[in-house]
């Protein structure tokens, strides 16, 4: 395979607008070739992907072109697959987070992964140790932390070396290009991102009852593992037990302005506040983990390593305000919970999550089973609309298990800090934030009280009793756990629930068969008397009435838990009850006397109308054979659901709600076998309304063939299909050395609502400077079974794309992106070449076919191999090409300089005012960036500077904040850029002066008007030494036409030392051109009959040869 679908990396110091916060519509319209960059996979694979997480291009690692990769598009997020690594995902071996390019294109993943990939590597058994050794000695592996709690430590690799480490973490699986993990791997996890979860409160939860009663957690350690912890600040000063960074910042003080605030309403004295902002245990020693670094992220592996300091520490508690998505597979940090709990009997707080009232959003480690994991509620018991709700994803246990306050809490302030400067002091020292990260100390601080009451108690005490005394409210388990806190009430418990929650699993649909099913409620009597408790049940039906009597039924009224011992009484859930009524029905059982009051939470899944889907594969032989099976919902009632399955001597079954499926297969046979490597079997609309067997017999399939002519080689193959829209489209497809390599087959009835696309992209080269790329397809009813097109020369439109580089040594390539009706993605590759040049692309004008070309100057390689991208371009919009048609395009010659039109410009809104243009679009007026060796952007108001950002306009910086008032304003802006990159435009200035007030609603774009000069330039960006030229001058922006008042332009032949008024005629210059290796520069001022002026000034903008 050529050298695929590289797309330019938007690396520190290059100009390329990028998409800011949403304030007006501009702000969204950046060219997406500006922020394509590239993941590397596990398996060293490569993928480009565009300014939405969407895969758009591939490059196989060296010795794996012959391994197809499959694309998966569900929920919003897109996976990358290679067909070798379906088995190890479908079986949880292999993290599935490794391949969400979705996610890992996050900026914080991004950021995280720069030095390499980061992975969390499980050992097991008596080949773990020669594991160990062959994993660390797979190139250049560096061994990061040792997690002992795991049997794991966390890795990085440089991406240049990922193959290696593929191989060295997985070994061959028979005859199909599948792997399985090698002798003494465990598990491999990706190493993820995690981020901080963003007076009144502590009375709220009884803690200074418990004070009056001696119990300040005095003796006690909670460890706060967080953004650091301001140990200046009076609240916390001398509480500091001990600290370490475990983040990628420098060291653990809090720049954040988190962890600060969290260790505060933990354990914070007060001072300042002479007590008034005093936390829950202001007498409990406090440990520092910095976890999360300065901008309020961390990975897995720091957390991981964190807790085990914290415990080997002799913490008590351990507060974790931070959390990231959760899967149903256990992800490391929840496995390090549940056995640090068991082993070492320390209690995790855990935040639930802020990611609002849907069902299933509670974060993980906050999923951990031993977790005490808190939501939020206000000053009024009311439930917080951000606190994440269950039930758990994967199992539907209950999550979370109690609340406390986590709304506008007031704590202490890391001056200087991040959140201090978003939020600001009120008063002095103390900030007012929100969140389930600020609920969460506050049970870190009531278990720290009750810890020191009971110096013995363990988790699960410390978590029984608190979630045994809490003060319920009007919500169900999965929404608040059992309610709560109320510390106070837990310091008189010595009754608790153990365990804190029941959960009786799913009861199969159709419940004709059911029976009860009964589990025990158990209590522990920590006290030295009997304690008699009366026991009632209350249930709610999933549809939030009360479910029908007898559905919870207790096999008790009353029960006598004996001193230091356990009674324990049966609980029943008869799910046949529910009549019509399927889903989740929840119970409270409350069990009262003796001055105690015990809640447990209670749930059982009444599974709704759900069927068997069982799939069989025959291979080419009539024989089964064994590959990869999925069921996608498509329809909304069945949105979230995704199953993989592996077949097992062929045969897969599924289980699912009835519903609207994608129904999805592949077999991966030896990419040697005669008829290409894969079959790829689907049913693109399957409805699911009984038990159903599905036959995907890859004897029905055909070949795909698309050929062009001029005897062209094959680059890229890509096929895909998507089907249904908006939130419950699913997309599928496959990238290919070539579409020989593929064989297809449509399975079950057509698509006849015009729902299901599908796409066909390809790209050939011929020689050093010619390619073919053709996008095909639309909408189908059927799938194709087999796809054979032989495209004519008469069906091409011909591009000659003209190539620039003004210095030595460049490479470049231009990648084409193609679209056709009814279809919104983009499969590409890139095929570079010596620059300057001419590369000639024939697209085809087949299937109403569109195509947007952008360009890449490269300079060399890193030290990954990744391409160093100096410079890129979009040339146009996405646009059709008539067949037979010759159409000419130049890029990246001079002159250099700042852009206008409808999607640029300078914006004023409610946050301020801000620039979104590229600085250094080319001569032809292409929209893109280069590197730059400096910028400086400065705002003055009315005189005075109130702003200053070393971004040159690009859209991604903050807003300059301004007052509300009417005033004067000049925006200036400076870009440099190194020989090395470019010879010519070596620096732009430019200067805006406006007047303007804060607009109401989306905000407004200013009067910002510049100048564009375009000369004949060769594609050196050099003119004939000497000769007299006219070279084009234009305004651009509100000043141009009639709204112009005057425009004056000056011309330097010794890089500005001095200048030269010229005159403009007929929109023309007269200027002489250059001496051989000199230059011209041009400087402009133009003013709008409002008075608004621009001025703008361009550096040896162009050289004589």
């Amino acid at each position: 395979m050529v050298a695929a679908a590289t797309a330019v990396a938007l690396a520190a110091g290059m100009t390329a607008p990028a998409a800011a916060a949403d304030t007006v519509d501009a702000r969204s319209r950046a060219p997406e070739a500006a922020v394509r960059h590239h993941i590397t996979l596990i398996t060293g694979d490569r993928v480009t992907v565009d300014a939405k997480g969407r895969p758009v291009g591939f490059e196989p690692a060296r010795g794996r072109a012959h391994i197809p990769v499959q694309r998966q598009t569900f929920g919003g997020h897109t996976y990358v697959v290679p067909a070798d690594a379906h088995r190890l995902v479908a079986a949880g071996k292999l993290d599935r987070r490794l391949f969400d390019t979705t996610e890992l294109s996050r900026p914080e993943y991004r950021r995280s992964q720069q030095k390499g990939l980061r992975l969390i590597v499980g050992y097991r058994g008596a080949a773990a140790p020669a594991a160990k050794a062959e994993v660390r000695n797979a190139g250049g592996t560096k061994v990061g932390r040792t997690l002992t709690s795991l049997n794991a430590e966390s890795l990085t690799t440089p991406k240049s070396d990922a193959a290696e480490i593929w191989e060295a973490l997985t070994a061959p699986a028979g005859g199909q290009a599948q792997r399985t993990t090698a002798a003494g791997i465990d598990r491999v996890w990706l190493d993820g991102v995690r981020r901080a979860d963003l007076d009144r409160s502590v009375p709220q939860i009884g803690a200074p009852t418990v004070w009056k009663s001696g119990y300040t957690g005095k003796g006690v350690t909670i460890a706060v593992l967080d953004t650091g912890v301001d140990a200046t600040h009076p609240d916390l000063k001398g509480q500091i037990a001990g600290e370490r960074n475990f983040s990628a910042a420098r060291d653990a003080v809090d720049r954040y302005g988190h962890g600060t605030h969290v260790a505060s309403i933990a354990a914070g004295r007060g001072v300042k506040s002479a007590g008034k902002f005093k936390g829950v245990a202001p007498d409990a020693r406090l440990l520092n983990g910095k976890v999360l670094d300065d901008d309020g992220f961390g990975d897995d592996s720091g957390i991981l390593a964190g807790m085990e300091w914290a415990v080997a520490q002799g913490a008590d508690i351990v507060n974790l305000s931070l959390g990231g998505g959760d899967t149903p597979e256990t992800d490391p940090l929840e496995a390090a919970v549940d056995k640090l709990s068991a082993e070492k009997g320390v209690l995790f707080a855990i935040a639930a999550g802020n990611e609002g009232s849907g069902a299933g959003t509670v974060s993980s480690p906050g999923s951990a089973d031993a977790a005490l994991t808190v939501g939020a509620v206000d000053h009024q018991d009311a439930l917080a609309d951000f606190s994440s709700r269950g039930p758990r994803v994967g199992d539907g246990a209950v999550k979370p298990d109690v609340t406390a306050p986590g709304v506008d809490i007031t704590a202490a302030a890391a001056p200087g800090s991040v959140i201090d400067q978003e939020v600001g002091q009120n008063p002095a020292g103390y900030l007012t934030i929100s969140g389930t990260s600020m609920a969460t100390p506050h049970v870190a601080g009531a278990a720290a009280l009750l810890k020191q009451q009971h110096p013995t108690w363990t988790y699960t005490e410390l978590k029984g009793a608190l979630t045994a005394s809490a003060e319920p409210g009007a919500y169900s388990p999965f929404e608040q756990g059992t309610g709560r806190i109320a510390v106070d009430r837990a310091a008189g418990q010595s009754v608790v629930a153990d365990p804190v929650s029941v959960s009786f699993g799913v009861r199969q649909w159709p419940h004709t068969d059911d029976t009860p099913v009964t589990e025990k409620v158990a209590y522990r009597n920590l006290g030295d008397q009997d304690v008699t408790l009366s026991l009632k049940v209350a249930a709610t039906g999933p549809d939030g009435k009360p479910a029908p009597d007898g559905f919870f039924t207790l096999g008790a009224s009353q029960v006598t838990v004996p001193a230091g011992g356990r009674a324990e009484v049966p609980l029943t859930a008869d799910t046949r009850l529910g009549g019509t009524v399927d889903g989740t029905y929840v119970a409270y059982v409350v069990a009262s006397g003796g001055g105690q009051s015990v809640r447990t939470a209670a749930a059982v899944d009444r599974e709704v109308e759900s069927y068997d889907v069982t799939v069989t594969l025959t291979g080419r032989d009539g024989g089964p054979v064994d590959g990869s099976t999925r069921l996608i919902g498509l329809s909304e009632k069945v949105a979230d659901v995704w199953v993989d399955r592996e077949s097992t001597k062929g045969t897969a079954t599924m289980r699912v709600p009835a519903g609207t499926y994608v129904l999805d297969g592949s077999v991966v046979e030896d990419p040697e076998a005669e008829g290409g490597p894969v079959d790829w079997l689907s049913a693109p609309k399957l409805e699911v309304t009984k038990d159903l067997g599905v036959a995907f017999d890859t004897r029905l399939t055909k070949r795909t063939r698309i050929t062009v002519p001029g005897g062209a080689k094959p680059a890229l193959a890509s096929a895909d299909y998507e089907v249904g829209s908006g939130d419950y489209g699913v997309g599928l497809g496959w990238w290919l050395d070539s579409f020989d390599q593929l064989r297809t087959a449509h399975v079950g009835p057509a698509v006849t609502d015009g729902s299901l696309s599908q796409y066909w992209a390809g790209s050939w080269a011929k020689g050093s400077s010619t390619q073919y790329d053709a996008a095909l397809g639309g909408q189908v009813q059927r799938l194709a079974t087999g796809y054979t097109r032989a495209l004519a020369a008469d069906r091409f439109a011909r591009v000659q794309v003209g190539m620039g580089a003004s210095a030595s040594g460049k490479t470049g390539a231009l990648t084409v992106w193609g679209t056709v009706p009814g279809m919104g993605g983009a499969s590409a590759t890139e095929i570079p070449q010596k620059l300057p040049g001419v590369r000639t692309l024939y697209v085809s004008a087949a299937d109403k076919a569109r195509y947007s070309i952008d360009f890449a100057q490269i300079g060399g390689a890193d030290e990954d191999g990744w391409p160093v991208y100096e410079a890129q371009y979009s040339l146009g919009d996405e646009r059709a090409y008539k067949a037979g048609s010759t159409y000419r395009k130049t890029v990246n010659t001079a002159v250099f300089g700042p852009l206008l039109g409808e999607d640029f410009g300078l914006y004023h809104d409610e946050q301020g005012i801000w620039g979104y243009l590229p600085v250094l679009a080319d001569g032809s007026g292409n929209a893109g960036s280069s590197l730059y060796s400096s910028a400086k952007t400065v705002l003055y108001r009315n005189g005075k500077q109130v702003g200053r950002s070393d971004d040159p306009l690009t859209g991604t910086a903050e807003p300059f904040a301004v007052p509300a008032g009417t005033a004067d304003y000049r925006l200036t802006t400076s870009v440099r850029r190194g020989a090395s990159v470019g010879g010519v435009s070596s620096r732009v200035d430019a200067e805006w002066t406006f007047r303007s007030g804060r607009p109401f609603g989306s905000g407004k774009k200013l009067p910002a008007s510049t100048v564009r000069f375009t000369p004949e330039v060769s594609l050196g960006s050099t003119v004939p030494a000497g000769s007299t030229a006219k070279v084009p001058v234009r305004v651009q922006g509100p000043a141009a036409g009639k709204n112009l008042k005057s425009l004056t332009v000056w011309v330097s032949h010794d890089s500005g030392k001095t200048w030269k008024k010229v005159s403009v005629k007929s929109g023309r210059i007269s200027v002489k051109n250059p001496a051989k290796g000199k230059s011209v520069s041009f400087k402009a001022q133009v003013t709008d009959k409002r008075g608004n002026t621009s001025k703008l000034t361009v550096f040896d903008a162009y050289r004589g040869k």
